[in-house]
């Protein structure tokens, strides 16, 4: 008889959605960079920073940050959880507001992101890094 094959683990963690979230989230993900030898972890924390961010101030229940490399072509993926009903859309440039800009910037340092609605509820926001 054979053993099933493996599946490699996704590197997750949970957070409690609080202020600190953010950072334990950079931190998560600088921590994962460094095993994986991707020594160039910024825009990865700017991203994971704020979708984070995101789900604590806009979102619901607890946090949970995953990070993968994507089979097809290599490039690290971040997704974030959260069991919120809201969904995260690119706010129109008004030079006046003091935030709502976290999107715009997230959409033009990524190669791609989007969001995915759970079937139990709540959405994951993905993005795929350069």
């Amino acid at each position: 008889m054979s053993a099933a094959p493996q599946t490699p683990e996704v590197p997750t963690i949970v957070l409690v959605s609080t202020d600190q979230a953010p950072r334990l989230a950079r931190r998560f993900l600088a921590e994962q960079f460094a095993r994986w030898g991707n020594t160039d972890d910024y825009t990865g924390r700017l991203v994971v920073c704020e979708l984070t961010t995101n789900a604590y101030k806009h979102g619901e229940g607890p946090i949970v940050v995953r990070l993968f490399l994507d089979p097809d072509d290599g490039r690290p993926v971040i997704e974030v959880s959260d069991t919120g009903t809201g969904h995260p859309a690119v706010q129109p440039q008004d030079y006046a507001a003091t935030s709502g800009r976290g999107l715009q910037l997230l959409a033009e340092l990524v190669h791609e992101w989007g969001v995915k609605r759970l079937t139990g509820g709540g959405k994951v926001v993905w993005a795929k890094l350069p």
